[in-house]
């Protein structure tokens, strides 16, 4: 098969002929019609994660599937699914529990083990992770929810119980933070969307935004105060570096909730965070990991009834060879929506 890898940390992907996968005991080997290029893919070409090389990458996908391991009891060949981004083991007290993003024996596909960015992925534990995809839903559509559209739904739903008529600040206009725009305005909520690129920005006021603010010198925690009277109910870091999670947290008013789900690797020594604010307002530091397959059908359903379009996030679809060239600076890059892969293409 056809698929995008590189041979060590931050050095040129391209795209090789490898050995298509096997399906493991209990898993499936799924066709790839469509995978999300997401920052999280970056932060593993980077180093960031402790990853085996040579590496494929890519954790956001949909397809179908090619082949079935033995003792899969609910799938078949041919069955249209996609996955959350964190494949539980299934049989540990989280995942029984109905948290499998938090499994400590969890499976990755781009992270611990090769990914997406391929014509055919390997996926573990097939009856605890996969998610079928209604016919009505599109594959591009189905692969967008993986990571971004779910943590974004997850964090906002379950993490920071977003109410009706709250203050929603957005930090990162990029795929996960317009995924939090649109679901914050579905859930009633008034949002402010925080970016450094226009375009981004004009793209979070079509899809609901009651403000947006340009992050290009502004005092961002004084322009959100001065918008919500007082500050945010919620604050949502979308991006991931010192500067937006701080600009988050300062933008929230006294007991309010912020959500961390940009990576936030360390760049010299642990990430400066402003705790005193956090302290002295009783502010609450809420992680966010995705989303376990069994609280997909209730975002599957405002899908099919057209309350989430998560298909309006996706700016462009490219193939392999555009992937490879353009993972190494998309740290860097300023996509106003989702960059879709096609392996085909």
């Amino acid at each position: 098969m056809r698929a995008v890898v590189f041979d060590e940390v931050r050095t040129q992907p391209e795209v090789r002929e490898v050995a298509k996968p096997e399906a493991p005991s209990g898993g499936v080997v799924v066709k790839v019609l469509a995978t999300g290029m997401c920052r999280s893919d970056w932060h593993a070409w980077a180093g960031h994660d402790d990853i085996a090389m040579p590496h494929v990458p890519g954790h956001e996908l949909a397809g179908v599937i090619e082949a079935v391991g033995e003792d899969v009891q609910h799938w078949n060949v041919g069955d249209r699914v996609t996955v959350p981004f964190v494949c539980g083991c299934g049989t540990c007290e989280w995942c029984l529990a109905g948290d499998a993003q938090v499994c400590p024996n969890q499976q990755q596909p781009g992270f611990t083990h090769w990914g997406s960015f391929a014509e055919y992925v390997a996926l573990h534990a097939a009856d605890s992770n996969l998610v079928a995809i209604p016919d009505s839903v599109e594959f591009t559509t189905a692969a967008s929810l993986g990571c971004r559209f779910a943590t974004a739904y997850r964090a906002l739903a379950a993490r920071a119980q977003v109410k009706a008529g709250e203050w929603v600040t957005v930090v990162g206009a990029g795929g996960v933070g317009l995924s939090a725009v649109m679901i914050a305005k579905a859930m009633g909520a008034r949002v402010i969307a925080v970016d450094r690129n226009p375009e981004a920005l004009a793209v979070a006021a079509r899809l609901g935004a009651d403000h947006t603010v340009a992050a290009d010198g502004t005092d961002i925690p004084e322009a959100v105060n001065r918008l919500t009277d007082g500050g945010s109910h919620v604050a949502i870091d979308a991006v991931g570096s010192e500067q937006t999670c701080a600009d988050a947290i300062l933008s929230l008013r006294r007991r309010g909730r912020h959500v961390q789900i940009g990576l936030l690797p360390s760049i010299d020594g642990n990430p400066q965070v402003p705790m005193a604010r956090v302290i002295g307002w009783e502010l609450d530091l809420l992680g966010s990991h995705g989303m376990a397959a069994v609280d997909y059908p209730g975002m599957m359903a405002l899908i099919e009834q057209g309350a989430l379009q998560p298909q309006l996030l996706i700016e462009r679809t490219i193939g392999l060879e555009d992937a490879a060239s353009l993972l190494p600076g998309f740290d860097k890059a300023n996509p106003a929506g989702m960059t879709m892969v096609d392996p085909a293409l």
